[in-house]
């Protein structure tokens, strides 16, 4: 159970340290205004999402189904668990469907700014938007966090 819960613990890790800290180098890439600089930060982000969290995903869902089976918890009914896969499936929605498509895009605009040196507005709406539902993204694991270790209810 030991290596299970490590396992959970690091894969919690690199996702919201992933998501948090690629949420930074972004933002501070946009304040510089750099064309080459936003570029940078947009690939690496999506790297960063392949290298970290990804894995961190996949981590948290294997540990804690086994962990969960193990100890019995129950998945019916409304209780910490239940809300913490409910929290977790929209952050994962969220990301697959809304932060992943303006990446892609944010690169794609980034790319022409690199030919152009100016950044579009193309690319500040998807990076305003990104921002926005990054938060989301962001706040609601730690929510997800929170009830992993409180499991209040």
């Amino acid at each position: 159970m030991h290596f299970w819960l490590f396992v959970h613990v690091l894969g919690a890790v690199l996702l919201v340290g992933n998501i948090v800290t690629a949420a930074f180098w972004k933002l501070r890439a946009d304040w510089q205004g750099q064309p080459v600089v936003i570029h940078s930060a947009a690939k690496n982000v999506m790297m960063a999402d392949a290298v970290f969290t990804l894995p961190g995903i996949v981590m948290i869902i294997v540990s804690g189904s086994l962990m969960a089976e193990k100890a019995g918890y129950s998945l019916s009914g409304w209780n910490w668990l239940t809300l913490s896969l409910f929290l977790f499936t929209v952050t994962g929605i969220i990301w697959a469907a809304v932060l992943l498509p303006l990446q892609r895009s944010m690169i794609r605009h980034s790319r022409l700014a690199l030919e152009s040196g100016t950044i579009s507005a193309a690319y500040r709406r998807a990076s305003a938007a990104w921002a926005v539902f990054g938060m989301a993204a962001t706040l609601l694991p730690v929510a997800v966090l929170y009830l992993m270790i409180a499991k209040g209810f």
